[in-house]
């Protein structure tokens, strides 16, 4: 794909701090979008990695569970660059537990977090968009927006309300200029999910190589982990002129795990 093609555009990336959303984020400034990053902990850092691609960066530290920091974003967004073209709803957070045991104040912050957010930036961002008659949503979902996976309710809950709220998204704007896709990945290496294999590692002796066969084994037929620059890749090509018509689609990028 040519350089550059998202000169003048504005992408806002929640919780790229780290992980999926930065990768995300680094990909949409190597075509040249301006970039807002959100999230916790270190934002120097992140915004000097983004910065160094050429590109204008903000950092907005809203709480995604909050509708008023939410809000307050996406005015900054306003304020800084003139409006959203390039909205990535990344933030998320997870809990495994069953379900009779799950916290209730658990799986009030994965719904917050993980669906509510993407309604409020979402239908502050659309006015917009359509205004402009050009947009892009792009929902990071999950696996676990299509199939099930014991322990994780609220995860696989709100994955599943994303997956639908992207596709209503789509057809309310089915006829503008303005697409709103889903990205369904499996297991991504991510510093979140070191944390999983180096646990596994101790917990059963076991080296590290072998702890991550063993964990993408249960689910993945590659045995490879997606990386955060090829999900990036993909939310670049959703913004590009060959997915003008690619609307509501959940796109799994899984290595296998939901064709079984």
């Amino acid at each position: 794909m040519s350089e550059h093609t998202l000169i003048g555009k504005t992408a806002l990336v929640t919780g790229s701090t780290s992980g999926i959303g930065l990768g995300i984020a680094q990909s949409l400034a190597r075509q040249g979008a301006n970039i807002i990053l959100n999230g916790f902990g270190d934002a120097e850092g992140p915004k000097a990695e983004v910065a160094a691609l050429g590109v204008n960066v903000a950092f907005h530290g809203a709480d995604m569970s909050k509708p008023s920091d939410i809000e307050a974003m996406m005015k900054f967004a306003d304020d800084t660059f003139g409006g959203v073209d390039i909205l990535v709803n990344n933030a998320g957070i997870q809990h495994v537990a069953s379900v009779e045991d799950f916290p209730v104040e658990r799986w009030d912050a994965i719904i917050a977090i993980n669906l509510t957010s993407a309604f409020h930036t979402s239908r502050l961002a659309l006015p917009y968009m359509q205004k402009q008659n050009w947009g892009r949503i792009i929902n990071v979902a999950s696996v676990h927006g299509l199939v099930g996976s014991a322990q994780k309710s609220a995860y696989v809950a709100a994955k599943h309300g994303i997956v639908g709220l992207t596709k209503v998204t789509a057809l309310e704007n089915a006829t503008t200029g303005v697409t709103c896709n889903a990205i369904c990945p499996g297991w991504v290496l991510t510093p979140l999910v070191q944390k999983q294999v180096d646990a596994k590692a101790a917990a059963l002796h076991i080296s590290n190589g072998e702890a991550i066969k063993l964990l993408l084994g249960e689910k993945e037929p590659s045995s490879q982990f997606t990386t955060p620059e090829e999900l990036g890749e993909l939310a670049v090509f959703f913004c590009s002129k060959a997915a003008n018509n690619v609307r509501g689609v959940a796109w799994n990028m899984d290595g296998g795990w939901t064709a079984q």
